[in-house]
């Protein structure tokens, strides 16, 4: 790469992060984002590797609405570009798609939208960008940067090769002096290093990402009575989409077929499908006009919708990759959501015949040592979470407490010196070995792999003689799980040690182990747990806050419905959760909800605002001139107009009220019953008080202590952290509203 391109200037990251609030609504950016978007604005090459969900898509779409020309996206579905081109013009960001559902006409506006520098992003797939005459089009167009979408894809190391990525490379012959990004959620360290050397990246810079999804909940439930275990779910979350992933097509449709006639609305997607049957089951599921997908694993890849809320696995997946990106198409926008997998055995079984049959030896030996790990995990005692990330090279340092395994731990035992008996037969076998031999090797067995490498002359051979077979293989995989090993698959799939096997091999952590079992059937629920999850679900749905989400939800439905988009396309579900919290009812409350941008706010703005006012008791009156950039003011529906005791006369002004009942001595939960009001109008009308200077008792809603705890917390998180960050933090310790109230009170003694 010239340096031209590695001495590019780098002060465009202020004009990001402004474009990340006018586009996007939001404050900061997620994690490593920032850092990301400043090399790519410094013209190097980049790879990202990064979680479904973590943000990939800002990565590339900021860096090319701050720099001058087009950034030409690859993707490899039309379902992708398409709900991102829409995102990203729902957002006021010129974009396009060019591809086989395009036609000539339409492709034509495009390309001179694209020569003529009026398109910001220009998404095409691989076949498309290296067809006849493309490569020849873009030449005349001012490319900023190539971005690679599902980058593992050029990988036959991967669990999604595709052959016409692998064509890329011709990308740096073409444009030699143009940065190359590529973005993938799944891609181990073998992918990684295909993914640089096949591109042809310049001395990238590889950004990795944290993989973990902590508001993902991962189960694993045993394989009996599946569908009334899917179907007792969906009862305890009825408004919750979700995806049913199976193996087959006749499953599919046969548990679809099931879900409907409970009432359920379910559709099923498989490749046996027409295009059309494929596309319309898919719009509906995006437009949340059907709540649950039965899909093969041909459904998902490139899907946008970001409030899935659960994803379920029917049958056992083939590899952790695939599993882990499936699941990630849960919870994209961050709020919690459940990841179910269904097992046994035999799922197991029927698994193996599939990746093995009809495909070349060594393919067949790679698929059965990834299905072995997806079995592993499925039979896991330990953290689910810290198996994901030690698959993908990254250590949880302590329990994730968001998963089956953390919530009812098993027994363990110390296994140390088992640990310590297999780490030391590997590294006095030079890290040459797989798991088999090592076993045979730890056994003290007299075969010919063990005879011929020399490996009954090691001073380890024998010395877990007093295991048998079933044993060993149970604890060499919780090792791996725990992340004392990797599997080196380019090497005969030879066991190597990492730092942390190390450090168990030198006595310098201590390892448990679950005693060895064959696999147990899981428990069903009992009717007493099911009538408690049940009470609890109906709870969380009766409280105000949830009631008012439901109608922000329901609103958004019918403006995308109008709009013609899907209803994420408008918000998110954790925007609207924000918003039923905080109950923003003015220009500046609204635009300080993650997700709401400038574009956003004046496009659907006034209708959420006046929503939150109605069902707080308020009416939106909107000024007689430009009503989105001036204050709503709200008008009460019956003011009060009771006599207290020491109140000379009637109060009618709401705020000047709830602040004299304050003066008082009331609660807000005692001033929200006798003023008739919600209680988050109340808290409003207390908060806006404060900020105005008034003089309230703070230590009412907020001890000194805890303004103490929240301060710090402040102070680690750093200025630029957003309520939520806050709210998080403090793992939801406080409510939004003691937070808010705490900033000011902190703000008045900075003087500010």
């Amino acid at each position: 790469m010239s340096d031209t391109l590695t001495t590019a200037p780098t002060d465009l990251l202020p004009a990001a992060r402004q474009a990340l609030k006018r586009y996007y609504g939001y404050d900061n950016f997620r994690p490593m984002q920032g850092d990301i978007i400043q090399n790519i604005l410094g013209g190097r090459d980049t790879v990202v590797l990064m979680p479904t969900g973590g943000g990939k898509s800002v990565c590339f779409q900021i860096p090319a609405v701050v720099s001058e020309g087009t950034c030409v996206v690859v993707s490899p579905l039309i379902a992708l570009m398409k709900d991102q081109v829409e995102a990203l013009k729902a957002n006021g960001i010129a974009a396009a798609y060019i591809n086989s559902s395009v036609g000539q006409s339409e492709s034509n506006d495009i390309a001179r939208a694209a020569v003529s520098g009026h398109l910001k992003l220009l998404y095409v797939s691989p076949e498309k960008l290296l067809s006849e005459g493309f490569l020849q089009f873009l030449n005349r167009v001012n490319i900023s940067l190539f971005a690679i979408d599902e980058a593992h894809c050029i990988s036959s190391w991967g669990h999604d090769f595709r052959p016409e990525y692998t064509q890329l490379g011709a990308l740096r012959n073409h444009f030699p002096n143009t940065p190359i990004i590529a973005l993938t959620a799944t891609a181990d360290r073998l992918t990684k290093r295909d993914i640089i050397t096949q591109l042809n990246l310049h001395e990238p810079k590889v950004f990795l990402s944290s993989f973990d999804r902590p508001n993902i909940n991962l189960i694993v439930r045993g394989g009996q009575d599946r569908i009334n275990s899917i179907i007792d779910y969906i009862g305890r979350h009825p408004q919750d989409p979700g995806i049913v992933y199976c193996l087959s097509r006749k499953t599919c449709e046969t548990i679809a077929a099931k879900l409907k006639t409970k009432g359920i609305k379910a559709g099923h997607y498989h490749a046996g499908m027409t295009p059309n049957q494929r596309g319309a089951v898919q719009e509906a599921f995006l437009q949340d006009d059907l709540q649950v997908i039965v899909a093969t694993i041909a459904f998902g890849m490139g899907i946008d919708k970001s409030n899935v809320r659960w994803v379920m696995h029917y049958n056992l997946p083939k590899n952790i990759e695939g599993y882990y990106q499936e699941i990630g198409r849960a919870g994209r926008d961050g709020a919690p959501s459940t990841a179910i997998l269904f097992y046994s055995f035999a799922d197991v079984m029927q698994m193996r015949e599939m990746v093995t049959k009809d495909v070349p030896a060594r393919q067949a030996q790679l698929n059965t040592a990834k299905l072995e790990r997806m079995q592993q995990f499925a039979e896991a005692a330990s953290c689910r979470r810290k198996i994901l990330l030690n698959y993908f090279s990254e250590t949880l340092h302590e329990e994730c407490g968001n998963c089956d395994i953390c919530r009812n731990p098993p027994t363990t035992f110390d296994g140390t010196l088992i640990a310590q008996k297999a780490l030391s037969a590997v590294f006095r076998s030079r890290e040459k070995v797989a798991i088999n031999l090592l076993i045979d090797i730890l056994r003290g067995m007299r075969n010919q792999a063990v005879l011929q490498g020399g490996y009954d002359q090691i001073k380890t051979y024998g010395a877990g003689s007093d295991l048998p077979y079933l044993d060993w293989y149970s604890y060499i995989h919780q090792m791996l799980n725990d992340g004392l090993f990797y599997i080196a698959y380019e090497e005969g799939y030879a066991l190597k040690i990492t730092e942390r096997g190390h450090q168990v091999l030198k006595g310098q952590l201590t390892l448990p182990l679950k005693k060895f079992q064959p696999a147990e059937k899981a428990e069903k629920p009992t009717r007493a747990s099911k009538k408690a999850a049940s009470a609890a679900s109906t709870a969380a749905v009766g409280t105000p806050e949830a009631q008012l989400f439901d109608k922000l939800r329901r609103l958004r439905k019918a403006i995308a419905d109008e709009q013609g988009v899907p209803p994420y396309v408008v918000f998110s579900d954790a925007t609207l959760q924000e918003m039923a919290a905080e109950r923003p009812v003015s220009r500046v409350g609204m635009l300080g909800i993650s997700g709401v941008g400038m574009k956003k706010f004046e496009t659907y703005g006034e209708a959420f605002i006046k929503l939150i006012l109605e069902d707080g008791g308020g009416q939106y009156v909107p000024s007689d001139s430009d009503s989105m950039f001036n204050e709503p003011r709200p008008r009460l529906a019956k003011a009060a107009a009771d006599k207290t005791a020491g109140a000379d006369k009637p109060v009618n002004d709401s705020e000047d009220a709830t602040v004299q009942f304050h003066q008082m001595g009331l609660t807000p939960e005692d001033i929200s019953e006798r003023r008739g009001l919600a209680l988050s109008t109340v808290k409003t009308h207390l908060y806006t008080a404060y900020a105005k200077g008034r003089e309230l008792r703070i230590q009412d809603f907020v001890s000194d202590s805890e303004l103490a705890e929240i301060l710090t917390a402040r102070a680690q998180l750093g200025n630029d952290a957003s309520l939520r960050d806050l709210f998080d933090h403090l793992r939801e310790k406080y409510d939004y509203f003691q937070l808010r109230m705490a900033g000011l009170y902190h703000k008045r003694l900075r003087g500010q």
